[in-house]
């Protein structure tokens, strides 16, 4: 690969050239500073580059756009991980795709690039266009951009007719004036990425606490006993959080993994901020490792509260006062007699199979339990995203109210959100179900009536798109087409539409993916100054664990043509709507401070916003769940019984779990490598278990076909993988994403929370160009959906 020259065309298409090297068992280290600073470089100047890397993650600062791990109370002067590092200036690079850029170019032959490749070109200059029939994109003022979306969203025959996508890189303003504007035009359809990930967390947390967040801060991470990691890659994902378990570590406390891969930032972490990170072996952070089955974490922890309940009664046999904590259960909680009942009739036999782990394992795991006062599970899209999501993440609240690691210091539930501003954008209104007491507030305060009818999430959107129900499609700083499963039905699903809108900072798939008519409107970055008429603005965020606080750009726009992403919502919504409802579109946009004060009058939590904003650090939204209150109906925690499920395969087959390589950020991979794995200079491999790999006979380093099975007999067919033999859990697959996406059945949804099942897709593997023809009755896909193992029959 070319390095850039100062042109954006210098970068070329990557070509796969695979090498693999033993996966690591460490992570960070001088290597990932080296990686970090290169990778910047690459990018911009050093002056860029020290500006970004000294006020990224700082009080006061540029809240990173990558991870929404929060910030410790004392913070380092290098408060950001390799990954946050080439994330910020990948967004302050000193590339340009500008009108030059589009009249090269053909949508077709952007189109046929890589989503590595489009990245690449760098930051998006001016509005464009492209028409219908038109083979190029072509620049349009802003002026002309807002009046043609206008008269698309006015001519509608149903304000439902257009969709409002937002990723969780948006700030809590714009987040709350684009759910106040799709309310206004009369329509609740606001999906947004938490619909494809951690959707499953906000189900089951509501069910039984009361509140979809997690309940613990940073220092309870510290001073637990036990911390479960729970279905995440924190040293790729959301690498700080590697400190936070190397504090747990050294105050006594200890890490049990749990997860299909042997991820190297759970084995051993090397501080690079520390001498013992530097020259030393660094900390070992799990003291146990699960190598669990793909979707036998259910199993596992039904198995847990088993023997929870078994070792209570021996123990009152014995004249003890029982393991369980009777007072909180008693107190705090209502179901606790169906739970029990359901837990006692798991059997070791269920759980094994599930899980493929010993029963020697789980009993470790059990007396290390019954050992630690305090304990703390950690979570991510391993548990979220299949189709017994919700009833896993369900009954890993089981497991902590039977003991009371509910609301107490050094406990609690502590889903792991990978993305910025995902759980603050929820906390602002973006969503298709928000309450009636949300929508009253909203209503009473902009003097109109919020429509109530549920809108569509990101699943039922693409299928009202591929059913012309919607039509305008408006996705603001994301990539829909490359986030979404089924990807050849939402590519087809966005071509249906006659307007396609793009609000984003760089190029991506979904510029290339258009309707009719499409339009990207540029935007400012994270790291960028926003100057408006009163002066300059800053906007907040809420991290993982509720924590609001401002972020303040320091560069100079990428261009003077970009416009906040705050005023592009204003400036759409004012020319859309008109005198239609009295409300200030164009005093929001001049000062972001009166965006604030309205929110404090509508989200409960944020009273006095804007004063409370003069403290840098922020504040720490409530949570009632640590004061013992329960906003359930019953006012209590719920013990919930569920029913034990895992996904089974017909004989031949593999449960396929997409994920990120270590050098990507969401969809977006930064190079072909995944260090940490030993995967270089390629993208589509799959990693299997080396005795799977001989059991269906093929050998390391074979191409194959990866064709996924669903009950609907369409066959997903992904071609052109290599095998890699890799230490995966066996019946497991892995491979990344979005290159899988291709894999995942729009209707195969998690129960309750409709999250596409990435970590669940029950796939064959074929010789990569060996003949093939459709799908006959009778054959592979129509045999494996009429067997009783298959997931459509559970």
């Amino acid at each position: 690969m070319k390095r850039h020259k100062g042109r954006a065309d210098a970068i070329e298409d990557p070509v796969d050239d695979l090498t693999v090297t033993p996966p690591k068992t460490w992570a960070a280290g001088l290597p990932a500073v080296r990686k970090a600073i290169e990778y910047s470089l690459e990018q911009t100047t050093v002056r860029r580059t020290a500006l970004t890397l000294l006020n990224v993650n700082q009080a006061g600062g540029i809240d990173c756009p990558g991870c929404a791990w929060p910030e410790p109370t004392h913070r380092h002067k290098n408060e950001y991980c390799e990954n946050g590092a080439k994330h910020i200036n990948d967004e302050a690079t000193s590339r340009r795709v500008t009108r030059e850029f589009f009249a090269q170019h053909s949508v077709e032959e952007l189109d046929g690039k890589s989503d590595y490749w489009l990245n690449q070109q760098g930051r998006l200059t001016e509005p464009m266009v492209k028409r219908p029939g038109a083979t190029h994109y072509e620049p349009i003022s802003w002026e002309h951009a807002f009046g043609l979306v206008a008269d698309e969203l006015n001519g509608l025959d149903s304000p439902d007719e257009a969709m409002f996508y937002v990723s969780g890189r948006l700030n809590n303003e714009a987040a709350f004036l684009l759910q106040l504007f799709a309310r206004a035009l009369g329509t609740n359809n606001l999906p947004d990425c938490s619909n494809m990930c951690h959707e499953s967390s906000g189900s089951a947390l509501s069910e039984t606490l009361g509140i979809g967040k997690g309940s613990v801060q940073l220092e309870d991470i510290h001073n637990a006993d036990l911390v479960f990691v729970v279905g995440q890659n924190p040293g790729t994902n959301h690498p700080r959080m590697l400190s936070a378990l190397e504090e747990t570590k050294h105050r006594g406390g200890r890490v049990i993994a749990v997860n299909t891969l042997p991820e190297a930032g759970l084995m051993r972490f090397k501080n690079p901020q520390k001498a013992r990170g530097v020259v030393g072996r660094g900390t070992v952070l799990a003291d146990q490792f699960l190598h669990i089955r793909a979707g036998g974490d259910l199993a596992l922890f039904k198995m847990l509260n088993r023997r929870l309940l078994e070792a209570d009664e021996a123990d009152l046999a014995a004249g003890g006062d029982g393991v369980l904590d009777r007072d909180y259960i008693a107190a705090y909680t209502t179901g606790f007699e169906a739970f029990a009942e359901q837990a006692r009739e798991v059997t070791w036999e269920q759980v094994t199979e599930a899980t493929g782990l010993a029963r020697e394992e789980i009993e470790a795991v059990h007396e290390q339990v019954l050992a630690s006062r305090s304990v703390i599970v950690c979570w991510a899209m391993g548990l979220t995203q299949h189709r017994h999501g919700v009833p896993t993440i369900r009954e890993v609240v089981n497991f902590l109210m039977l003991r009371g690691n509910i609301g107490k210091p050094g406990a609690g539930v502590c889903p792991v959100r990978g993305h910025s501003n995902v759980q603050g954008d929820r906390t602002m209104g973006i969503w298709e179900r928000m309450p009636d007491r949300f929508l009253d507030a909203l209503g009473k305060e902009f003097g109109f009536d919020p429509p109530r009818r549920h809108g569509f999430d990101s699943v039922d959107g693409v299928r009202a798109m591929r059913d012309g129900r919607a039509k305008v499609f408006v996705g603001v700083a994301g990539n829909f087409v490359r986030a979404m499963s089924d990807s050849d039905v939402t590519e087809a699903a966005l071509r249906s539409c006659s307007l396609t809108v793009q609000v984003s900072t760089k190029l991506n798939r979904s510029h290339t993916v258009t309707g009719a008519t499409a339009l990207i409107l540029p935007t400012l970055g994270r790291s960028d100054r926003d100057v408006q008429a009163s002066g300059e603005q800053f906007v907040t965020v809420e991290d993982s664990m509720s924590v609001v606080h401002p972020t303040r750009g320091r560069l100079e726009p990428a261009s003077p043509h970009l416009l906040s992403e705050v005023a592009i919502i204003s400036r759409l919504a004012q020319r859309t709507l008109g005198d239609r409802h009295d409300i200030p579109w164009a005093g929001f946009e001049a000062d972001y401070g009166l965006v604030r004060d309205r929110i404090s009058r509508v989200v409960p939590g944020f009273e006095d916003f804007n004063e409370r904003m003069q403290d840098p650090a922020g504040f720490v939204l409530p949570n009632p769940v640590n004061s013992g209150l329960y906003p359930t109906p019953s006012g209590r925690a719920v013990f919930t019984a569920n029913d034990l499920t895992w996904l089974q395969t017909p004989p031949g087959h593999l449960i396929l779990q997409s994920l990120r390589s270590h050098d990507q950020w969401n969809t977006i991979p930064y190079a072909m490598d995944d260090r940490y794995r030993g995967i270089h200079q390629a993208r589509r491999i799959v990693m299997v278990n080396p005795d799977d790999i001989a059991e269906l006979g093929f050998a390391d380093g074979d191409r194959v076909d990866i064709v996924s099975i669903w009950h609907d007999g369409i066959e997903r067919r992904a071609p052109g993988f290599t095998l890699v033999a890799y230490p995966a859990s066996r019946g497991s697959a892995a491979a990344y994403y979005p290159e899988t996406n291709v894999l995942v059945p729009l209707d195969s949804v998690a129960e309750v929370s409709n999250t596409p099942t990435s970590k669940g897709i029950v796939v064959r593997l074929e010789r990569a160009g060996a003949a093939r023809g459709p799908s006959a009755p009778g054959g592979p896909a129509a045999a494996a959906a009429s067997s009783p193992h298959h997931p459509a029959s559970r």
